[in-house]
């Protein structure tokens, strides 16, 4: 039994010495690809050249590496420890960038805009996502464009709803935009790929039983997966919260295992929920707001320290390697281009599900809201156009290769990559030249946002906190009282959770917003390094 597990070894150790060499030059590309990136980066933020962003140069780094690998003789060695396996980006690449999401994110701006938050991220995508499915069915039908069945139509209309507003988000910052702009993009981004992933996942399993589950039965199912997902999350956090409390490790001697527990236990979450067949995003990122506003507190100074700058490292690592990795796989993948027309109309009918999304929810919100509350439509139109398409959307279109019958998944792969290639290059390329042209940049040039923020912040939610304006309507009525309830969990997080939670007390807000202006002006620019990536 031995001689027949060595024997391969013994008779081919040609073949295994080329596999190991394939692997070092596989692993050295990759490290310098990396290092290009991000020197390439660091020129053009430096010289302020907004035509060639960092996500896109990352991109294509990616694909000239891919082409020359793909004419050469190397591509059969490189190509296997080279290629985009979703597995790997669901598992190792997509934790710490999402978790940096939540970690990073400053509750002021974000929870005074929670509401239209919420609604864009959730309502939007959902819109946005039927009206795509539906839209590639009707073009089907009417033999505009490759037909695919209905559930498969709005599979591919969640994949592709999946934005990344990388690049939008990284010139906001360096022009110096609105604040209340940025936290309605970053926000709808941060929640956006949970939401995505969840129809994604709903419509697939619904195409899995289409014996018949009824609508009511796939909104019950969505449901039970994002709020499983949340409570997950949450949980988890609050875990790992009374952990840090109680179990007194902020002292010197213990720091490193006091780093560790806390590296673990966004792992520990996103794990957990793929083991109950849950969305482990939705999980990670709730665990990263719970464990910033309560976990973090009861850290020593020197793991705060490290912590932040640890998950700020390893996700701008993360969201540079995706591009690459993502534009060196769509030069290496075979592709299906027999099908332009759906690429073409694709193109078209994402567009016009984006505008459905954005303009009819702004609509919606702004009846909600007194007139000094109102989102500007020139904000609007900002919002619309930060609707790339990246990473997110290219992993589960590469996810439906294997899900849906050969030549639809092939078809739909073909046009997300489309997609997102066009949305990456051309229109993060133009977004400088549209916020100028919107003119909903700043003043402020200062590339550290921390001075920046709290320049416009203190500008403009002065006003976007005061709710005395008088409402007539019913439904405003309505609202001012979600306000006054919005204020109550204001005082029960103040009064109850974080004193049972933290170390914190009565000072907790004090120290907290003292805290933030100091640590998070490096975190906050997350898509932290989406922001330094593109």
């Amino acid at each position: 039994m031995s001689e027949l597990q060595i024997s391969p070894a013994i008779h081919d150790p040609q073949g295994q010495e080329k596999q190991q060499q394939a692997a070092g030059v596989g692993i050295l590309l990759q490290i310098m690809m990396l290092v290009l990136s991000f020197v390439l980066g660091h020129v053009l933020r430096r010289h302020k050249f907004y035509y060639l962003p960092e996500a896109s140069a990352s991109l294509l780094i990616g694909l000239i590496v891919g082409g020359l690998a793909n004419i050469s003789n190397t591509e059969t060695s490189i190509r296997t420890w080279f290629n985009f396996h979703d597995e790997f980006f669901f598992l190792f690449l997509l934790p710490p960038i999402i978790f940096q999401s939540g970690f990073s994110l400053q509750p002021k701006p974000f929870f005074s805009n929670f509401g239209a938050i919420v609604t864009f991220s959730v309502l939007g995508t959902f819109v946005a996502s039927m009206v795509t499915g539906v839209l590639v069915y009707l073009g089907g039908v009417m033999f505009l464009m490759y037909k695919l069945p209905f559930v498969e139509c709005l599979m591919f209309g969640s994949l592709i709803s999946a934005t990344d507003p990388v690049t939008v988000l990284s010139i906001f910052q360096e022009l110096g935009s609105d604040v209340n702009l940025y936290a309605l993009v970053f926000g709808e981004s941060v929640l956006n790929d949970a939401m995505a992933i969840s129809l994604y996942r709903t419509m697939s399993l619904v195409r899995s039983h289409s014996s018949g589950q009824n609508i009511f039965m796939v909104v019950v199912r969505f449901l039970e997966t994002f709020i499983g997902s949340m409570s997950a999350g949450v949980g988890v956090g609050f875990t790992s919260a009374l952990l840090f409390k109680y179990a007194g490790l902020d002292v010197d001697n213990l720091q490193n295992l006091e780093c560790c527990l806390f590296v673990l236990f966004p792992y520990f979450s996103y794990m957990l929920a793929e083991g109950l067949s849950l969305s482990g995003i939705v999980s990670i990122l709730f665990t990263g707001i719970v464990m910033k506003h309560y976990t973090y507190s009861n850290l020593s100074v020197n793991s705060q320290r490290f912590v932040s700058a640890f998950f700020h490292l390893i996700s701008s690592l993360a969201e540079t390697f995706v591009f690459i990795y993502m534009g060196f796989d769509i030069a290496m993948e075979k592709h299906s281009w027999s099908h332009l027309g759906f690429i073409f109309f694709s193109i078209l009918f994402i567009v016009i599900a984006r505008a459905a999304n954005v303009f009819g929810c702004g609509y919606l919100v702004n009846l909600a809201r007194p007139a000094h509350r109102k989102i500007p439509m020139t904000h609007q139109k900002a919002l619309w156009y930060s609707g790339l398409r990246g990473a997110m959307a290219f992993a589960l279109a590469l996810q439906s290769v294997h899900d849906l019958p050969e030549g639809h998944g092939q078809t739909i792969f073909t046009a997300t990559t489309a997609i997102v290639v066009l949305t990456v290059l051309l229109i993060g390329g133009s977004t400088g030249t549209m916020l100028e042209a919107l003119e909903v940049v700043g003043d402020s040039h200062d590339t550290s946002l921390g001075d920046g923020f709290e320049v416009v912040n203190n500008r403009f939610m002065t006003s976007y906190d005061d709710e005395d304006s008088p409402s007539g309507s019913g439904f405003r009525t309505k609202l001012r009282e979600f306000h006054k309830s919005a204020a109550s969990f204001t005082e029960l997080d103040r009064n109850y959770l974080t004193p049972f939670f933290t170390s914190n007390n009565g000072d907790y807000d004090d120290e907290d917003n003292t805290e933030q202006d100091h640590e998070e002006r490096m975190p906050f620019t997350r898509r932290g390094n989406f922001n330094n990536r593109g």
